[in-house]
């Protein structure tokens, strides 16, 4: 801080990006607010192009965190030390009591440092000045820290932007995990803000869809119900559970069919519809001519579809129907043979 010359001292590894901005973060929170105005030096991880106050472009993501907390970037001039006159000296002061005195210690992680410099910043900012009264702890808390802004409610987190064409099934993909936007921007180019906790869409820098990031098994949805076209909606008091064990009442070849129409699609609730259809069929035309048309279907195809079920009892129902009696016939005499896979479901 440039009139008390409080001070927040933290190590990384590196410069780039992540660290610098964490290390902003960080300060803030020591402070316990935010500065008006932020005089980085011209590094850079912080200035894109520096030609003097009236011609400067500062890194995108270090406008982004500078917005989110309200502050203002100005980056000194190149070669005008005179800019942060303040900043220059703390810098040498922290070389003398913190760098300098840790010099000969000997750390085995990054943590470990900063717990020692933590300890030694302390005892910086409390250490009495030698020409008036106080310190630089109490001259913040007494000049300074009444003027900062107050801390957003969470802290700002780096964020990486990707582009993505929203999928048929109203989806887009962020390192193997699928994330719902509302259906009509299927085949719509969006914008992506990615952190560590969250998936962001935008459309035309509108935002239209917000989602926590999962984390673990690659492969996994996040769909908000909002987002799905009525008709997949209608279906949500319906699980792939329930069409499975009424399809289990018709018989094993309809079980069969349904799970492999279930596991047809990258999200299930897209096949409820052809689930529902199949299982209506009964209806219609009795379980056992089901039942008959879907042993049928599957002897051509692992996944028959619900169409292709349906064309064989349109066309094909006579020779269904005396199958079918065969197939009743073996159940009276021997049950339903299911195999071990069955079983391990």
């Amino acid at each position: 801080m440039t009139y008390s010359q409080y001070a927040y001292v933290e190590a990384f590894l590196d410069m780039k990006q992540k660290s610098w901005i964490n290390a902003h973060v960080h300060m803030y929170e020591y402070f316990g607010g935010v500065a008006r105005i932020l005089v980085p030096d011209n590094c850079k991880t912080a200035v894109v192009h520096n030609g003097g106050f009236k011609d400067q472009q500062v890194n995108e993501t270090y406008q982004e965190m500078a917005e989110y907390y309200g502050t203002a970037i100005i980056p000194a001039r190149v070669r005008a030390p005179k800019d942060k006159p303040n900043a220059e000296g703390t810098v040498g002061n922290i070389s003398t009591w913190i760098t300098a005195a840790l010099r000969n210690e000997q750390f085995f992680s990054l943590a470990e440092l900063n717990l020692a410099i933590r300890d030694k910043l302390e005892l910086f900012n409390q250490r009495l000045f030698q020409k008036k009264e106080g310190s630089r702890r109490s001259l913040f808390l007494g000049e300074e820290k009444p003027l900062l802004s107050p801390l957003p409610a969470t802290r700002f987190e780096l964020s990486d932007w990707k582009a993505a064409t929203v999928q048929f099934n109203y989806h887009i993909s962020v390192d193997g995990m699928l994330y719902s936007v509302p259906y009509e921007y299927i085949k719509k180019k969006v914008d992506i803000r990615v952190t560590d906790t969250t998936i962001e869409i935008f459309y035309n820098h509108n935002r239209i869809a917000s989602h926590r990031r999962l984390k673990g098994r690659p492969g996994q949805y996040s769909t908000i119900t909002e987002h799905m076209p009525a008709d997949h909606q209608k279906y949500l008091e319906w699980n792939g559970d329930r069409f499975r064990k009424w399809a289990e009442r018709i018989g094993i070849n309809t079980y069969t069919a349904v799970n492999a129409i279930l596991t047809s699609k990258s999200v299930e609730q897209q096949t409820y519809r052809s689930c529902m259809g199949l299982l209506k069929l009964a209806e219609k035309y009795s379980d056992a001519l089901l039942e008959a048309a879907c042993k049928k279907a599957l002897s051509y195809t692992a996944s028959p579809s619900y169409k292709s079920i349906k064309n064989l009892l349109v066309t094909g129902s006579e020779k269904l129907a005396s199958e079918a009696i065969d197939t009743k016939t073996t159940h009276k005499a021997h049950g339903i043979t299911r195999g071990a896979d069955y079983y391990r479901r």
